[in-house]
């Protein structure tokens, strides 16, 4: 791989080109993309045609480049998310269904929650994630999952260096974080109002996998108001769907909906195979589908907060 004077390859100067894209500036000139990965206009030119050639970029009518779709579709195919947000889909379309403002999925990226998955509805209430997107893991419920259930020195790392605030409501200091984070392992959820944007609330659950190891955050966003409880799930006694388990889980709004308090993840290493059929992401809101039980081998555990004990097996379809 052909190297700089300074040891650096060529293939770290086109993921520093790649990396200057936001979501905010999707678009960029040839001139700040060079600017922004500290490469000299020229060498930034040969690495753009370069990467436009093989269809990681492409170019605007205005020669703006952009992420090309080659690049999506890499990245699609070999997600190391794909198999957990297929799992999770069914769980998301009916929290949506019911909640009818934004459904998400988010994991750990470093110290970052990261979109995989997102529902929204026409006329929802203000949510500033988007899929691919991030945002800190204090700040947001999802995030606050992840971080109350991480492992120490991910806590320490975290609390030790300053705390961003997007609102006068967001965790800012490390004695807030603990003490929300001790909370949020007492009753299993975080519940957010106001943190991210002041008019908005954020409900998060965690998501485990086979062994228990929760491996992700759902979450929904609703408008701050007196009702945002309302959506918190909790437990209601109904006939037994698997057997020697009895109780199982409904949301206050006696949907099966609130059964999403550990599901267990699908993750790359079990094996299930990806499944696109009959899923509906519009932006009109997404339609009511059934858990579907399995008593097959590639089973997964969902339960609101307060029902760890009780377990619905679902299968990854």
């Amino acid at each position: 791989m052909a190297r700089t004077a300074t040891g650096e390859s060529s293939l770290a100067r086109a993921v520093r080109i790649l990396d200057a894209f936001t979501p905010e500036e999707p678009a960029l000139p040839v001139s700040v993309l060079a600017r922004r990965a500290g490469l000299h206009v020229a060498t930034a030119s040969r690495l753009v045609a370069e990467l436009v050639a093989q269809g990681l970029l492409t170019r605007g009518p205005d020669r703006e480049v952009r992420i090309g779709l080659r690049m999506w579709e890499l990245a699609a195919r070999a997600s190391p998310t794909l198999s957990l947000r297929d799992a999770a889909m069914p769980f998301l379309e009916d929290v949506h269904a019911v909640v009818g403002h934004h459904a998400q999925l988010g994991v750990r990226d470093g110290d970052d929650v990261l979109f995989v998955e997102r529902l929204t509805a026409r006329d929802a209430v203000i949510n500033y994630s988007r899929i691919a997107g991030r945002l800190p893991l204090h700040v947001t419920s999802s995030g606050m999952v992840l971080l109350a259930y991480g492992p120490p020195e991910l806590q320490d790392r975290v609390l030790g260096r300053p705390l961003q605030r997007l609102t006068d409501r967001t965790l800012g200091t490390p004695a807030e974080v603990r003490a929300a984070m001790a909370v949020i392992r007492r009753q299993g959820y975080a519940m957010l109002p106001g943190h991210v944007h002041e008019d908005a609330t954020g409900i998060a659950v965690p998501v485990r996998d086979a062994l228990g190891e929760v491996v992700a955050g759902l979450s929904v966003i609703v408008p701050n108001d007196a009702r945002a409880s309302a959506n918190v799930p909790s437990c209601r006694p109904r006939p037994a769907v698997s057997a020697g388990r009895s109780p199982a889980c409904r949301s206050s709004h006696e949907s099966d909906a609130g059964a999403v308090g550990h599901l267990g993840s699908a993750l790359p290493s079990i094996g299930h195979s990806p499944s696109e059929s009959g899923r509906r992401r519009d932006n009109a809101g997404a339609r009511r589908r059934p858990l579907h039980r399995s008593g097959t081998d590639q089973r997964h555990r969902a339960s609101a907060p307060g029902c760890e004990d009780e377990a619905v097996t679902v299968e990854a379809r």
